[in-house]
C-alpha cells in the first residue's frame, strides 16, 4: 500500500505534497514502480538481429559478478540505455576477465540471445577501471556496496535509468578520486540518493518553504509532503520535522551534517520507496555507510 502523503493536515508543512509523483502525467509512487516492472517485460526493439539472434551495443558499470560453473560468470550490470540488465560471460570467471568484472567497473558491453527474454550472453572491454580504488579504503568501499545494492533493489530490470546512471558515473567517479576524503564525496552520494528517490517517483521538493513560499533560510523537511521548510515556517513544529543540511542541496558537508541529511532520506527510502516495493527492507550495505559516514 502506498505511504500516506494527502489529507488532514495538522501543520502547515504538512500540506500536499510538491514532488516528483505528483507532476503533470506522473504515476502516482506505486502505480509508477509497477509500472517500470511491466515495462520489464514487454517487447522492445533491439539494435540488430543477426542470423536469428538478438543484440545490443551499450557501456555499463558492473553490480555484480557470480561464477558459474567452471570458467563462466554471471553479470549484472547498470547499463545506460538497457538499465540492470544480467548476462553470461564466458571466461569470466578466468584470470583475464575477473578483474575487469569487479564492481564499480565500468565496461563496453554487447549482449547476445536468441530470444529477448532470454538470460543471453555478455561480451566484455574495459572502459574505467576504477573497482581498485574504490576498494582500496573502507569508506569507498562501503560506498560502492551501498550504491550497487541500492540499484538492485529499487531498479526494476531491464528498464531504462539514464539520467541516475549519469548520476551514478558521476558519483563512483568522485568517490574514486576521493577515497578518504568523506567530505569530497559524502554529499555526492546524498544527493545520489535524492535522484534515486525522484527517478523511483518519490522526489523532494528543496526549492521553496511549503508553509510560506520563501526560498530562503530552508531548515526542515516535511516528512510528510516531502517539501522543504523554513525556520520561520516551521515554528512550533520544527521538532516535528526531518533536517535540511545545505549539503542535501549542494557543496559538501561536515559529519554532523552528513548524518542529519541520511537521516532525511533514510526516512523516505524506509517510509515511501520500501512500501512500493513490498516493503522489503533498505539493504544492509546502506546502514553501514550510514554509520561510517555519520562518524565521519
Amino acid at each position: 500500500e502506498a505511504p500516506r502523503r494527502l489529507g488532514g493536515p495538522t501543520c502547515p508543512a504538512e500540506g500536499p505534497p510538491r514532488c516528483s509523483d505528483r507532476r503533470e502525467g506522473a504515476h502516482p509512487p506505486v502505480r509508477r514502480i509497477a509500472a517500470a516492472h511491466r515495462a520489464a517485460l514487454a517487447p522492445r526493439s533491439r539494435l540488430s538481429h543477426d542470423g536469428g539472434m538478438e543484440d545490443w551495443r551499450d557501456e555499463g558499470i558492473v553490480l555484480s559478478a557470480r561464477r558459474h560453473g567452471e570458467t563462466s560468470a554471471i553479470v549484472e550490470v547498470f547499463s545506460a540505455a538497457h538499465g540492470r540488465h544480467a548476462g553470461l560471460v564466458r571466461g569470466g570467471a578466468g584470470r583475464r576477465l575477473a578483474p575487469v568484472l569487479q564492481p564499480g567497473n565500468e565496461v563496453a558491453l554487447t549482449w547476445r540471445a536468441r530470444l529477448g527474454e532470454h538470460l543471453g550472453s555478455f561480451t566484455v572491454e574495459p572502459v574505467r577501471m576504477r573497482a581498485a580504488e574504490l576498494m582500496a579504503e573502507r569508506l569507498t568501499l562501503a560506498g560502492l556496496g551501498a550504491v550497487t545494492a541500492l540499484v538492485t533493489h529499487v531498479l526494476a530490470e531491464r528498464v531504462a535509468h539514464p539520467a541516475l546512471y549519469g548520476e551514478t558515473r558521476a558519483l563512483l567517479d568522485a568517490m574514486a578520486a576521493g577515497g578518504r576524503g568523506v567530505h569530497d564525496w559524502g554529499a555526492a552520494y546524498l544527493r545520489w540518493e535524492l535522484a534515486l528517490l525522484d527517478e523511483a517517483g518519490f522526489g523532494l521538493d528543496l526549492s521553496r518553504c511549503a508553509a510560506t513560499g520563501a526560498t530562503g533560510d530552508l531548515a526542515h523537511v516535511s516528512p510528510r509532503s516531502g517539501a522543504a521548510v523554513s525556520r520561520a515556517g516551521a515554528g512550533a513544529w520544527a521538532p516535528r520535522l526531518l533536517p535540511l543540511p545545505p549539503c542535501l542541496v549542494a557543496g559538501p558537508g561536515t559529519p554532523a551534517e552528513l548524518a542529519a541529511g541520511l537521516r532525511t532520506t533514510g526516512h523516505f527510502l524506509t517510509h515511501w520507496l520500501a512500501p512500493a516495493l513490498g516493503d522489503r527492507p533498505l539493504p544492509a550495505a546502506r546502514g553501514r555507510l550510514a554509520a561510517l559516514l555519520s562518524g565521519g
